[in-house]
């Protein structure tokens, strides 16, 4: 846990030199480490939702053994949905983050560990002031080994009072991810500015900072 809790204290440090970097995404090069990530069957995906998927993303490209991550929408059924229609609640999709790994240097339940302190597992209207299905979070699992971490992983969260409401995160057969268009991916780098006025103001990083990084202190 202590691991982990300096991985997120890393990730909110490293938001002070977010402007460094604005701009500086090769998005070809990405595109291609994107495809070639997906095709290598020696990584291993996860996918997880937990509201607005600017906000998920970052925690995850600077966890060791992680390949790379891709914003995107999951769980409805409509073909080639669009951040738009997403967005406005036009079809059952949830922003969602795909995650390809290896699984040499990282694990399934490390990734559970990081995802639950990203966001409110209390909430399954939406996310801060982001309000909708589209926002709701979710565990999206690709086996039968997935589904028994996270459904265990759930159970303990929920059974450790860290909270005082039930987790109410659904464990669910992941279906087809379409991948957000590309200028929403790796957003806190390329908007650096717009990214952290969203964040603060959405009230995301109090509530983290209340349950998870106040924790480290004790």
């Amino acid at each position: 846990m202590r691991k982990l809790l300096i991985v997120l204290a890393a990730f909110f440090l490293l938001g002070q030199v977010y402007e460094l970097f604005a701009g500086s995404i090769d998005e070809t090069a990405e595109i291609v480490k994107r495809k070639e990530a997906r095709q290598n069957n020696k990584y291993e995906k996860a996918v997880f939702a937990g509201g607005c998927f600017w906000c998920v993303q970052p925690p995850f490209d600077y966890l060791d053994g992680v390949i790379t991550t891709t914003v995107g929408y999951t769980g409805g059924p409509e073909k080639e949905p669009t951040y738009k229609e997403v967005s406005y609640g036009k079809t059952g999709h949830t922003e969602a983050i795909e995650i390809i790994y290896d699984p040499k240097k990282v694990t399934y339940d490390k990734l559970l560990s990081v995802f639950w302190m990203t966001f409110d597992p209390t909430d399954a209207g939406g996310q801060f002031y982001d309000r909708g299905t589209q926002y709701r979070p979710g565990i999206f699992y690709l086996n039968v080994s997935q589904k028994k971490s996270a459904l265990a992983s759930k159970k303990k969260l929920d059974e450790s009072g860290r909270f005082d409401k039930p987790i109410v995160v659904e464990v669910t057969e992941a279906d087809e991810f379409w991948d957000a268009e590309e200028y929403h991916q790796k957003y806190y780098l390329k908007k650096p500015a717009h990214y952290k006025s969203y964040r603060i103001g959405s009230g995301r990083d109090r509530f983290i900072d209340k349950h998870w990084r106040n924790q480290a202190k004790n």
